[in-house]
């Protein structure tokens, strides 16, 4: 299975190795997301910048969804539309749940988004006491539906 991680606030004031944490995982800039695989290595980055990003578990329909309305190929042209080179969507959803959305060679390793529909509830507090930030679980999706 795979990760979506949704970067929430600025890196202004942030730590260096926070910023640099946050660069691996392609998140430059507030409300870009990826899709990362669920190992060990990446849930220590997640760990290291929950107070910058939100994550949960991807489903396929959601990623689906993402790469149709936002995906792009590394050359900058839209996945909505298809092109001579790119692999069909489905192929291309099961290889980013399995592998993430930065080892598959032929997409850009981020997405960028819109703000949510409603609005961040707060970008200070955790999800778990009413806010935005860290662990999210399967709601992950429906943050993705409200930002695409």
């Amino acid at each position: 299975m795979a990760w979506i991680v949704v970067r929430v606030r600025g890196g202004i004031h942030s730590r260096r190795d926070i910023r640099q944490a946050l660069d691996e995982l392609h998140l430059t800039r507030p409300n870009h997301a990826t899709v990362i695989p669920e190992e060990p290595s990446f849930r220590g980055t997640l760990m290291a910048t929950q107070g910058y990003v939100t994550w949960g578990e991807a489903e396929a329909e959601t990623v689906s969804a993402l790469l149709a309305a936002r995906g792009q190929t590394r050359a900058g042209a839209r996945l909505s539309a298809p092109t001579a080179g790119t692999p069909p969507l489905a192929n291309l959803v099961t290889a980013v749940l399995g592998n993430g959305l930065a080892r598959v060679k032929t997409l850009k390793p981020l997405v960028r988004l819109t703000p949510p529909k409603g609005g961040w509830k707060s970008t200070k507090k955790p999800f778990s006491l009413g806010g935005a930030l860290g662990y999210r679980g399967r709601a992950i999706n429906d943050l993705v539906r409200r930002m695409l």
